[in-house]
């Protein structure tokens, strides 16, 4: 390692430091050891109303959380996302092509803006300004595979990057690239009944420097099931209504889950209103350790009005860096 890369990289350790509890605050505890740990934080004001339940669930954001649920779009779409995280500000896209009763695939970009931060040398003087980017691609493909079963995988190209822009910049920065796969099933057994199963982020460590220094990416497993309440108390085309929990550990490591619970209510059909609340209890061992991560609730709206579809969403979880709730995270889809 030559000395300008040593000087920047010492210069940048408190950014290092700041992004990394950051993007766990805003993900789960007990992410020590692992690289790309903004894999975990949620995209789409569903997801985040639903309080991360979203392994069972149907629609246009399982891009970035069961593949499989792409197999219930019944419309190509496409979608923006956007939501101010605890770790930065984070902006997608995706793009879905959608056949009903055979599948769909997609095209997706995230970006996740960690911030910038000015750059001096022992004596103050300025030197230039360091940024922070995450970046995310993900290629979609889900399918029904029998009635009542659809299956779903997403490859996945992970960019960390971090520059510096300014004339008496030491160094033009670092990047560093791996790639990872996420596949999962949906499955109706039973009337009212629905099953999700899923591995999350499965690919080969993230390298920054070397090889020394690679962390492995925060693979995880999720199980999940729903219940249509409405349907089981009163027979109503115009109302629907659901429950849902699930259950995440570490692939590598298991024994410390956390437990995700969500509800939807919805009327009407074609053009609907949604009303969605969800829960979090992060990383049980840490909670009984005395920590207390992200546990919330989170609250949403969602509305759908011919082709377009907009979803609203608050977590109500306050953070322990900044003493304050994430702002409102916002989706919103034209289909086509």
């Amino acid at each position: 390692m030559n000395a300008p890369t040593s000087f920047v990289l010492l210069c940048l350790l408190p950014v290092v430091l700041f992004a990394r509890p950051l993007a766990a605050q805003g993900g789960s505890a007990g992410t020590a050891g692992e690289g790309a740990v903004f894999l975990l934080l949620p995209v789409g004001a569903k997801a985040v109303s639903l309080g991360r339940a979203m392994t069972s669930v149907e629609g246009a954001e399982g891009t970035f959380w069961n593949p499989a649920g792409l197999a219930g779009v019944d419309r190509s779409q496409v979608v923006l996302f956007r939501g101010d995280q605890i770790a930065g500000t984070a902006t997608a896209l995706s793009a879905l092509l959608s056949r009903p009763g055979v599948g769909t695939i997609g095209a997706s970009y995230l970006l996740l803006d960690v911030g910038d931060q000015d750059l001096t040398d022992p004596s103050g003087n300025f030197l230039g300004t360091i940024s922070v980017r995450n970046h995310l691609g993900v290629i979609s493909a889900a399918a029904n595979l029998l009635d009542g079963l659809s299956a779903g995988v997403s490859f996945k190209v992970v960019q960390f990057r971090l520059s510096c822009r300014g004339s008496q910049c030491p160094d033009e920065g670092t990047t560093a690239t791996t790639y990872a796969f996420d596949v999962g099933v949906q499955a109706v057994p039973l009337d009212r009944l629905r099953l999700g199963a899923m591995l999350a982020h499965v690919g080969p460590s993230l390298r920054v420097l070397n090889a020394e220094q690679a962390d492995p990416l925060p693979t995880r497993f999720r199980l999940a099931a729903a219940y249509d309440i409405v349907d089981a108390l009163m027979v109503r085309e115009d109302f629907g209504g659901w429950l849902a929990v699930e259950v995440q550990d570490r692939l590598r490591d298991p024994g410390v889950p956390s437990l995700y619970f969500g509800a939807e209510f919805t009327a009407g059909q074609v053009d609907a209103l949604s009303l969605r609340a969800g829960y979090v209890i992060s990383d049980l061992l840490d909670k009984v350790q005395g920590a207390d991560p992200e546990d919330a609730a989170r609250v949403g709206l969602g509305i759908r009005y011919e082709a377009f579809d907009l979803s609203i969403a608050k977590s109500l979880a306050v953070s322990g860096l900044t003493g304050e709730t994430e702002p409102v995270h916002v989706t919103f889809s034209i289909a086509f």
